[in-house]
């Protein structure tokens, strides 16, 4: 298919995003010939590795493909979508469950389900144009793709800030918070991937790794933790009103501008996976939510706000009110037989 290269070099499987006019979005045939591939090449004797890049400088992977979320639900056939979140995040297991190193490299934007594809393998490796993020509540989502168990293992605070704010890591904060593994100039990407493919060893990544850029996120890192230890946003805005620093405005703009349930389920869903959750269960967790998200959340609306209007004035259904505990919990109830399974993970 022309959205996404697939191919073998070497004994390297090689998964190459081809959509660069869209930001490399992942529509929902990417997501299943991707998740085929790896099916193939899991007992493949012949494939020893797989890598993961795309074409383009601005962006890996700048997240689902949304606008068609919209146009199929607002149409009334919610089964497409819950079919695309239900195959992307059993894509998104299997990659972290690959029997074989699994090595992407995400220039540029790297944001919502590009962290699915680019963030759950053996070796992730960012440049200095990488900007990792996971911005779901901004459009009435929750950080899902397995997004919401990376952040439930960042250090203390620093996932519960990235999940209500959506802030972007660059890579000395992506590699902080756990989203990446190495840094390696950009420059060093086309001999670092010829050096995988005449290996498939992923020990050559050492040799072009090099010290990453300061984390803000680190230098910040107490400031951020104490604002974001409450249970709910309204509890932290009172803490950022005590915070000084860069870092700051942005939050608390973000705060304000995001759906309000999904800022208040994806803190919830932070609380719950904060005990050590597997990310199969973070995953099914996540779900829950986007099961529902375009009934009973501000899914479409925030689509609507954002990509299809584009008047950025969502009308979120909790504005300017409080968000009852009872609503944050029925999003993220289980589902009965509507559940989130992998059984095809082990068939």
């Amino acid at each position: 298919m022309t959205e996404v290269s697939l191919r073998v070099e070497g004994r390297v499987g090689r998964i190459t995003l081809t959509r660069p006019e869209a930001l490399n979005a992942l529509s929902y045939p990417m997501v299943q010939a991707i998740d085929a591939a790896l099916r193939r090449w899991a007992d493949d004797p012949a494939v020893a590795l797989v890598l993961f890049d795309a074409e383009g400088r601005r962006a890996f992977c700048s997240g689902g493909d949304i606008a068609i979320m919209h146009e199929t639900g607002t149409a009334g056939d919610l089964d497409f979508g819950r079919r695309f979140w239900r195959d992307e995040y059993r894509m998104n297991a299997r990659i972290a469950a690959f029997p074989k190193p699994v090595v992407s490299l995400m220039q540029g934007f790297t944001m919502g389900g590009g962290v699915g594809v680019g963030c759950h393998g053996s070796h992730r490796i960012v440049g200095e144009s990488s900007r990792i993020a996971m911005p779901e509540c901004s459009i009435g989502l929750v950080p899902d793709v397995g997004g919401s168990w990376l952040l439930s293992r960042a250090p203390a605070g620093a996932g519960r800030f990235l999940a209500a704010t959506g802030a972007r890591m660059a890579p000395g904060c992506a590699i902080l918070a756990g989203f990446a593994d190495a840094f390696v100039p950009e420059a060093d990407w086309p001999a670092l991937a010829e050096a995988l493919v005449a290996t498939a060893d992923p020990g050559v990544i050492e040799r072009f790794t090099r010290p990453a850029p300061e984390s803000p996120l680190g230098r910040d890192a107490a400031a951020i933790g104490w604002a974001f230890a409450p249970a709910t946003p309204g509890e932290i805005a009172t803490r950022l009103d005590r915070c000084t620093g860069d870092w700051v405005n942005p939050a608390r703009a973000a705060l304000a501008r995001g759906s309000p349930l999904s800022i208040h389920c994806a803190l919830e869903m932070q609380s719950r996976l904060a005990p050590g959750l597997s990310l199969r269960e973070a995953l099914m967790l996540e779900y829950r939510f986007t099961h529902r998200a375009m009934t009973q959340g501000d899914f479409i609306e925030g689509i609507r706000a954002a990509i299809i209007d584009k008047d950025n004035t969502p009308g979120w259904r909790h504005a300017g009110g409080p968000v009852p505990v009872v609503d944050v919990a029925a999003m993220l109830a289980p589902l009965g037989t509507e559940e989130l399974t992998f059984e095809e993970e082990t068939a």
